[in-house]
């Protein structure tokens, strides 16, 4: 003879209904309120679980940034762009003058740059080299700016400084002649085309971080 199974106490059915609610709530319901909550919850997930996540197995507190200027834009394609004119003289008459040829810009990372909308994965800024994507702050912007380092020099005490151009730049700016470790946030590693305008856009409505110039 089966024993029949005890009764949920009704503390215990109630909470477990409520819990019942809540999950159709979030992903069954087609409620506006449901829609939103959903958001809320994408949000706070990648906000403090995924960003931070990513940060600490990349080494570096800003694992990703969105691209949010044309400073790396290589404009009608590599041979283009290295013949293009600038007031200063052709890109590659610039580059020259940091003993950057053709031949060397070919082996480095994102040879044919990236575009503004693009999302760039970062790791931490060690073992730094001239063609790498460097991103740093600037005492001159409120965001992180994005550009290829050109120079490398050593200093007195041991340590490097770093000197970086946007590709679609007729120059370095001041800011950007001598970059010490301290302003470094990351280098840039892997680059997802478009779907940075996805977080530019949530940004301008927010006003969160995480752009890059």
């Amino acid at each position: 003879m089966n024993a029949k199974k005890p009764a949920m106490a009704p503390k215990a059915q109630r909470k477990m209904g409520f819990w019942r609610n809540i999950w159709w709530f979030i992903w069954e319901d087609n409620s506006v309120w449901s829609w939103i909550a959903n958001i809320a919850i994408a949000f706070v997930l990648i906000k403090f679980i995924i960003y931070p996540g990513l940060g600490l197995l990349l080494g570096t507190g800003y694992p990703i940034v969105a691209v949010v200027s044309s400073s790396m834009e290589h404009p009608g394609g590599f041979n283009q762009w290295w013949n293009t004119g600038c007031p200063v003289g052709l890109q590659n008459v610039i580059y020259s003058k940091y003993g950057i040829t053709a031949e060397d810009f070919a082996s480095y990372p994102f040879t044919n740059g990236f575009n503004k909308g693009d999302i760039m994965v970062l790791r931490g800024p060690e073992e730094l080299a001239i063609g790498d994507i460097l991103v740093f702050w600037s005492n001159e912007r409120q965001e992180p700016i994005i550009h290829r380092i050109v120079r490398v020099r050593e200093l007195a005490d041991g340590q490097k400084s770093y000197t970086t151009k946007g590709d679609n730049n007729c120059g370095s700016a001041g800011f950007e002649q001598s970059i010490s470790g301290q302003r470094m946030l990351g280098k840039a590693s892997f680059r997802v085309p478009f779907l940075g305008w996805i977080k530019i856009g949530f940004v301008e409505l927010l006003k969160l971080g995480g752009l890059a110039r």
